[in-house]
């Protein structure tokens, strides 16, 4: 379990803290300089960073070409970022982490419940699904606009605020959550909801 103290200081007050705890123990990391990277089904593995300078060039090796995900709260380090001098080293500090990671799970979350129309317990764990692919119906998680601050508008969007995403989309070969343009990153989904049985 991960530090009560540390939730409480930096995680998004939109959250409840059981679901903030439930969502770093199943989707984080306890370490806050781990850096995930991965392409389609595979993991790359990269060197252990013993420093946050270790971890910001694994980052930046990787991001635009990899999916990479960063420190407690496994962020997605490409996200509304356009090129790897753009990325920020508070990725790998704890509570900041923490802070815009929650934000963006917060987001996440509030996309899936609207879909549900309320907050059943199998939402979280589409959220959690949704956050570890970035996609939920077959549409960007982290690009989609969030459905809570539609009616408080866009000038309480603040800098660093993971929604700012919405106004800087990443370019195909820089958004990490579509793998690029591969073929082999394809959604493998087939719909088979207009099968019937009887051709």
């Amino acid at each position: 379990m991960f530090d009560p103290v540390l939730i409480t200081k930096c995680a998004d007050p939109h959250l409840k803290p059981a679901i903030i705890e439930r969502f770093i123990a199943e989707a984080g990391s306890a370490n806050p300089l781990a850096v995930t990277v991965s392409s389609g089904d595979r993991t790359i593995l990269v060197p252990i960073a013993r420093t946050s300078e270790e971890a910001m060039a694994i980052v930046s090796k990787y991001v635009g070409h990899a999916v990479v995900r960063v420190g407690v709260t496994q962020y997605p380090a490409g996200i509304g970022v356009n090129e790897a001098s753009e990325l920020k080293i508070d990725l790998v500090d704890a509570c900041e982490n923490i802070r815009v990671g929650t934000g963006l799970f917060a987001k996440v979350y509030r996309i899936v419940t609207k879909w549900y129309g309320s907050e059943p317990p199998e939402a979280f764990d589409d959220a959690v699904y949704a956050w570890k692919t970035g996609y939920f119906e077959g549409k960007s998680v982290f690009l989609e606009p969030d459905p809570g601050k539609a009616e408080t508008g866009a000038a309480n969007i603040k800098p660093g605020n993971p929604d700012d995403v919405r106004s800087t989309p990443a370019t195909p070969a820089t958004d990490v959550t579509s793998h690029g343009n591969h073929p082999a990153s394809a959604d493998p989904r087939v719909d088979l909801s207009r099968i019937n049985g009887s051709q």
